[in-house]
């Protein structure tokens, strides 16, 4: 039994509980003095004290065994307060590992399409970058993304929304190096699905912009870089030329209506209009203030800062949850099960599911619907 391993993990399960040592020392019913030298590695318990600390971190037995592969190329978004950080990264290595593991047995692995993309640093160039991406991506330059995560895995990127939940933590990127490349987005219900989908074209932007300052050590990022990476997301998402198109073409609706349905179209945040507006001499930072009160003045409430709103009086609705919604896993899976390469307990393990849910998936699988 690897002690050092076991210790590792029961501290990450703690951090990631958010429970202090003593806390831990309470629920388990063994002392504090004994929580700290088993999480350091340095002690033997029994197999009852390692049951009694599962049970407290309401965490499976094997969970407390199985080694973490530690992730080198990263990049972290979120407070620098985030104390579950290397919850994180543990749940994200498991995920990649079984991701791999999948598609070798599948034998389906998609290359990275985007690896030979340039690097450039102005923001025209950036801007330009985008439309390159989108080329090579085989996107018109007047057409809206409409699945960005089935988008990003069919050029080799990796998608994995993980429910974390705090709006301090957004995303990260996992490079090649590790088994990505990967773009990894918090789905947090509370999070706008708007705000998902941003994310990970910001994700795809630092892949392409900025290879070579991939560090999981680093704690805090480059402002330069992330301001890129969020212009970058902003055009690859939404080319100029169209939005220009669109927006004309909307002409005679009401103001609020008009940010609305042009938002929905290309399925970005209401702020990233805004800002386009901006970046074509529409309009200047004032802009944020006039759309509250107009937006108050149309539907007689107020817009939360982190709020995103939905389109009250035209159509189409707001974005929903499957705007933003991965499925190559579960694909993969399904079919390593139709061809007997994997187990329906280890198919479970990856989904994240419990044998019960995996064999009532199984039967809906052969139903159809």
């Amino acid at each position: 039994m690897n002690f050092e391993i076991l210790g590792k993990n029961i501290k990450r399960l703690r951090s990631a509980s958010k429970l202090s040592q003593k806390s831990l020392a309470v629920a388990a019913g063994i002392s504090l003095p004994s929580v700290k030298l088993i999480e350091s590695g340095k002690a033997s318990p029994r197999m009852s004290t390692i049951t009694a600390i599962a049970t407290a971190l309401n965490a499976a037995l094997q969970d407390l065994f199985v080694p973490v592969r530690e992730l080198h190329t990263v990049r972290f978004r979120s407070n620098r307060k985030m104390q579950n950080r290397e919850s994180i990264l543990a749940t994200v290595a498991r995920w990649l590992d079984d991701f791999n593991s999948l598609e070798e047995i599948t034998g389906e692995r998609v290359p990275f399409k985007l690896k030979n993309l340039g690097r450039r640093k102005s923001s025209g160039d950036i801007i330009k970058m985008a439309e390159c991406c989108r080329e090579a991506l085989g996107l018109r330059s007047t057409e809206p993304i409409r699945d960005i995560c089935g988008l990003l895995e069919s050029a080799g990127i990796k998608v994995f929304p993980i429910q974390m939940g705090s709006d301090g933590f957004w995303g990260l990127s996992i490079g090649e190096e590790d088994n990505g490349p990967a773009v990894v987005v918090n789905s947090w219900e509370r999070i706008s699905t708007e705000r998902k989908i941003f994310s990970a074209a910001h994700e795809l932007a630092h892949l392409i912009l900025h290879k070579d300052a991939f560090d999981v050590t680093r704690q805090e990022e480059s402002e330069d870089e992330e301001r890129q990476a969020s212009l970058f997301a902003s055009h690859f998402l939404m080319p100029n030329e169209s939005f220009r198109k669109e927006w004309d073409e909307a002409f005679g609706l009401h103001p609020i209506d008009r940010v609305l349905k042009v938002k929905r179209i290309f399925h970005v945040s209401y702020k990233t209009i805004l800002v386009r507006l901006i970046e074509n001499g529409k309009a200047n930072n004032s802009i944020f203030s006039e759309f509250q009160y107009r937006y108050f003045q149309r539907f007689n409430k107020k817009l939360a800062f982190k709020e995103e709103p939905q389109a009250e009086s035209i159509e189409p609705a707001g974005l929903q949850k499957w705007d933003f919604y991965e499925d190559r896993l579960s694909r993969l899976t399904r079919k390593a099960l139709d061809n007997n390469k994997i187990s329906l307990a280890r198919g479970a393990e990856i989904l994240g599911i419990s044998i019960d849910e995996m064999q009532d998936l199984l039967k809906n699988w052969e139903a159809v619907l």
